[in-house]
């Protein structure tokens, strides 16, 4: 029986994946007609911190320390709280860090300027 090494590779990526940690910066743009923008953000850091996840917020974004298979949940909860509060469009970028050996934590990189 011959093995696609290429396939046990991605396998074995993905599994690691997994299992590590990330970092995602979460930048929510929500727009609403009738709400003050700042108001609908401060409703997805809400659900950030509600989360149980590890965060920091920033100016721009707020940075998130999860799994990555956790990732999409959290994406949903945050735009059914905005959607909620009052939300009519919204824009979501997002930035990822994968360390595929080891987990990738907000405080390993803040640390030298705290």
């Amino acid at each position: 029986m011959q093995v696609d090494l290429k396939i046990l590779t991605n396998l074995k990526l993905m599994t690691m994946m997994k299992k590590n940690k990330i970092n995602v910066a979460i930048q929510v743009l929500p727009e609403a007609d009738s709400k003050i923008k700042y108001e609908l953000v401060d409703k997805a850091i809400e659900t950030i911190a509600n989360s149980g996840f590890e965060y920091r917020v920033c100016p721009f974004e707020t940075v998130v320390e999860c799994r990555f298979e956790e990732l999409p949940g959290l994406i949903e909860k945050i735009h059914e709280a905005c959607y909620k509060a009052g939300t009519d469009r919204m824009l979501t970028n997002l930035k990822i860090q994968v360390d595929f050996h080891k987990d990738v934590t907000i405080d390993d990189k803040m640390e030298k300027y705290g």
